[in-house]
């Protein structure tokens, strides 16, 4: 039994320029690529989720627990912070929906290397994944403050985070799990 309660947010609310469409309709084995990825956090743990969503995506369900970022244009940082804020539990997961070959035991492993205060990203080749980590609650007033000085950049705003965070090497067998679609092209290389 792990002494940590994890919370989860899927970042949904991105405007999918490149694509052209919203990727969280995406399909993805039958069914649009945010049920997937919502379905994923459940199993992953999350003792309660919710959907970082912009206020023009009409096709959130209505009983679904969905919030909106703060600060507009800011990127994913905008709703790992409010996600942050809001969350009841010790660390949160954070998944962003254009990941749709993520695998539960991702997070399985990174659960397994954080501890109080503490949460865990990938890193590959001098890079973090974060869109696919876990966060500790303590990190909300530093993401707010980042928030609040213009700082978007979710490297930067890792490398600031120090000890909070524990960097976990992606192994070769792990790194299909990152491919995000981001362009039609990608899509049609899964």
């Amino acid at each position: 039994m792990s002494p940590f309660a994890f919370s989860a947010v899927l970042l949904a609310g991105g405007r999918s320029s490149r694509m052209g469409r919203d990727k969280a309709l995406l399909p993805w084995a039958g069914e649009p690529l945010w049920q997937r990825q919502w379905a994923l956090l459940a199993a992953a743990g999350a003792d309660d989720r919710w959907l970082s969503a912009r206020p023009d995506q009409t096709w959130v369900p209505p009983d679904l627990p969905a919030g909106h970022d703060a600060v507009t244009h800011a990127g994913p940082l905008a709703g790992i912070a409010a996600a942050l804020e809001r969350m009841h539990g010790t660390h949160l997961m954070v998944l962003a929906v254009d990941l749709p070959q993520m695998d539960v035991a991702w997070f399985e492993r990174l659960r397994a290397r954080c501890a109080p205060g503490v949460g865990a990203v990938g890193r590959r080749d001098g890079w973090f994944e974060p869109l696919a980590a876990i966060y500790p609650r303590e990190l909300a007033r530093p993401a707010v403050a980042a928030l609040i000085r213009g700082e978007y950049a979710l490297q930067r705003f890792l490398v600031a985070a120090g000890p909070a965070m524990t960097a976990v090497d992606i192994g070769d067998d792990e790194t299909g799990w990152f491919a995000n679609w981001n362009e039609r092209e990608d899509i049609d290389k899964m």
